[in-house]
């Protein structure tokens, strides 16, 4: 799955468009490397957004296309 698709569906950022412009701007790390939006994400993956002054950053524990609010959660796991 897409990284900017994850974001949205996992909820770690409200709206694709504002995860595609986070991946542009160089504020979303995969494994410790800068990514683009394109970049395919897979269980295991450790994801780090910086939103301003903090940072988040997640471990991929499940991919999913679509998933209801309440399960969302469950696919990441802070670190």
């Amino acid at each position: 799955m897409r990284l900017d698709k994850f974001l949205k569906v996992s909820r770690l950022i409200k709206r694709r468009t504002v995860a595609n412009e986070a991946c542009d701007a160089g504020r979303v790390l995969v494994n410790g490397r800068t990514a683009k939006a394109s970049v395919n994400i897979k269980e295991g993956d450790i994801i780090e957004i910086q939103f301003g002054t903090k940072s988040v950053k997640v471990e991929v524990l499940n991919v999913q296309e679509t998933v209801r609010k309440e399960e969302a959660q469950e696919m990441y796991r802070y670190l």
